[in-house]
């Protein structure tokens, strides 16, 4: 755990240097305004993981153990998810629902089987999930919010669509009439 948890600490770094140097998002406005490619994780993450209705770990627990893939993509550009997602670095705590890097692999690891949500995860990233928002950005007049997994697009709230093994789920946030090429799989590295 001290060697991940060493590995997360040096991203968390990396990624809260670079979500400083990033502009702000669109406020719903009719002319959409830039997209920052970084969102930073929450200043309390084990606060943030609690408002998700994620309980916070000593170790990782294995008895479900599953991974899916997250990409974020507003308005033609992709956000990167950020490392450290559920994992509490000062307090040596971490969620079942947590990214240990930036590839945007979720771990799925829990003492049971539950459903985890694509919501939650947001929550405890930090960043709003709404029919009308994916993080700091709001659709404006003519964008839409869609969730896509393996390709095919969900048409429930983003919030409630549920994380299972080896999915591919895109939360895209672009013109209501265009058709994205978003992907449809994710090779995951071997082992997980």
């Amino acid at each position: 755990m001290n060697r991940m948890l060493m590995t997360v600490a040096v991203s968390l770094c990396a990624v809260a240097l670079a979500g400083a140097c990033s502009s702000s998002s669109g406020t719903g406005s009719s002319t959409p305004e830039a997209v920052p490619t970084v969102w930073p994780l929450p200043a309390d993450v084990s606060a943030a993981a609690q408002k998700a209705g994620l309980p916070m770990l000593d170790r990782e627990m294995l008895a479900v153990h599953y991974h899916s893939h997250v990409d974020v993509i507003v308005r033609g550009v992709r956000v990167q998810v950020p490392a450290g997602i559920g994992i509490d670095v000062a307090k040596h705590l971490i969620s079942p629902l947590h990214t240990h890097d930036t590839t945007g692999i979720v771990h799925i690891e829990s003492a049971e089987e539950i459903p985890f949500t694509l919501g939650q995860f947001f929550t405890e990233w930090g960043q709003p999930l709404t029919s009308t928002r994916v993080g700091p950005v709001v659709a404006t007049d003519g964008e839409q919010v869609r969730v896509y997994r393996n390709g095919t697009v969900v048409r429930t709230d983003p919030a409630t669509l549920r994380f299972t093994a080896h999915a591919e789920i895109v939360v895209w946030l672009g013109p209501a009439g265009e058709k994205p090429q978003v992907p449809a799989a994710y090779e995951f590295p071997d082992g997980l």
